[in-house]
């Protein structure tokens, strides 16, 4: 967030003067310790009033240094300042005190506690006073709150204008990311009857990996080398599932396999892709201009992208006219290339790829679009979240071609769903079906050896009941 040198901008105060006796402290008393609803609305409200005489009395703009010194040094400022308010607060609400005004300043507020828990997943926000998040694939309420629907606000302009966008009357709905690649929508009024709403999908600090997926029973080593083994082999996979399902995930794991010599070029509509190569071009749309001017779509980085002499395409999500581009761009010499696209089943994800193509203004047979489907896309990885929360690769299947109309497919490795335990999780196994890709010898006229043995009828794996 903050270089060698920075400036920061802090909301402005409110023009409304504070009366001297709104600002006295509170006097000391015998009577009982307030009810922990208003001792809570006087926190918030001496918080308000320390940040408030904060903005007033320095001027960040003219602050150099990093991120750690000049909240080491608003620290001192603020600890001076609370001692001016001669408080009665104990040592550990003291401290809270600091802490939260210095995220009002440098961070974004209530949510830094939460964006601090490497355990939550989502953050869903339903108005100032309903925050929601998701531990363990479980949704829980928190008893985090903002002050009201402009502090909301604040910290939705301050994380939209990091990405270049906004979030206003003209514009009510928002795409963005957070610096650590994490999703963020936000939703305002009138969209958004209730307040402003926003949901931030977290990427994680320490992204899974392949171990963990092994690790979390989501996958197996005989399914992790299988996958490694076609993506180096240059076949075109699509990653299929529904929402939260962990399809970026996955697409990031798979990237993690194209060689470091490769030139990759990936778009996104908000970039949270985190490829580990050296060799990439990262592109993000834009969205128009409060004149309704200026949008860069994904189809048009695609296009232009073809231009950049990439040896990779990896395409963030396909949900348009642009699923047209990319297959075209797998059918022209950009094998290997990696797109996600929402979708129940492997059958579904040919359905869905039919209507997008459709979406590009172009009458052509559906005979031509699936003949161009079965030659572009060689497998399909379909990931599920179950009940009670798991995540897992649920099938791998391979495109084999056409026969008539109709294209046909077959599952390498499925998963089987063998009940749900007293908890409301989900378990099962991980299967061979026993069935042999048709591109075998694309794998190993590409050096990589595979072991027949995995393609075997057999469960890989089975989950443990509770």
């Amino acid at each position: 967030m903050f270089g060698k040198r920075t400036t920061v901008q802090l909301p402005p105060a409110k023009t409304k003067v504070e009366k001297p006796s709104e600002a006295a402290p509170a006097p000391k008393s015998s009577k009982p310790l307030p009810g922990a609803t208003e001792k809570q609305d006087q926190f918030s409200e001496l918080k308000q009033r320390l940040h408030r005489k904060l903005v007033d009395q320095i001027d960040m703009t003219r602050m150099v240094g990093d991120e750690n010194e000049l909240r080491a040094q608003v620290r001192e400022i603020v600890e001076k300042l609370c001692e001016q308010e001669n408080t009665l607060l104990n040592f550990n609400e003291r401290q809270r005190l600091i802490s939260e005004v210095l995220d009002e300043t440098f961070g974004l507020g209530p949510l830094e506690v939460l964006l601090a828990d490497t355990t939550i997943s989502d953050i869903l926000i339903n108005g100032p006073k309903q925050i929601y998040v998701e531990r363990s694939g479980r949704i829980e309420l928190t008893d985090v709150k903002f002050r009201d629907n402009g502090h909301l606000m604040h910290v939705i302009d301050k994380i939209v204008s990091q990405v270049g966008r906004r979030c206003d009357e003209t514009s009510p709905m928002v795409d963005a990311r957070l610096p650590d690649g994490s999703r963020v929508n936000a939703v305002i009024p009138p969209l958004a009857i209730d307040g402003p709403s926003m949901s931030i999908r977290r990427f994680g600090a320490d992204p899974l990996t392949w171990d963990d997926y092994i690790r979390f029973r989501s996958c197996t080593p005989e399914i992790r080398d299988f996958l490694q083994a076609c993506v180096l082999a240059h076949l075109n996979i699509i990653i299929l599932g529904g929402t939260g399902s962990g399809k970026t995930t996955l697409l990031n794991n798979l990237s993690s396999f194209i060689p470091p010599e490769d030139r990759i070029v990936t778009m996104e509509d908000a970039a949270e892709l985190r490829l580990r190569q050296p060799h990439v071009v990262r592109l993000e749309s834009r969205p128009p201009n409060i004149e309704g001017k200026g949008q860069i779509s994904i189809r048009d980085l695609l296009v232009n992208s073809l231009r950049m002499r990439p040896d990779r395409i990896v395409v963030g999500e396909c949900r348009g006219a642009e699923t047209l581009d990319m297959l075209q761009a797998m059918n022209t010499g950009h094998d290997g290339s990696l797109t996600t696209i929402h979708a129940n089943s492997a059958r579904d994800a040919v359905q869905r790829v039919e209507t997008m193509v459709m979406m590009a203004g172009f009458e052509l047979p559906l005979r031509a679009i699936r003949q161009q489907f079965a030659s572009a896309i060689h497998l399909l990885v379909q990931a599920q979240r179950l009940s009670g929360g798991p995540r897992k690769i649920v099938s791998v299947t391979e495109v084999q071609g056409m026969e008539g109309d109709t294209i046909t497919m077959q599952d390498i490795f499925k998963f089987e769903q063998l009940g749900v335990t007293a908890s409301g999780k989900a378990y099962g196994q991980l299967v061979s079906t026993g069935l042999r890709p048709g591109f075998l010898d694309r794998l190993k006229s590409s050096g990589c050896t595979i072991d027949p043995a995995i393609f075997e009828r057999r469960v890989l794996m089975r989950d443990e009941q509770d």
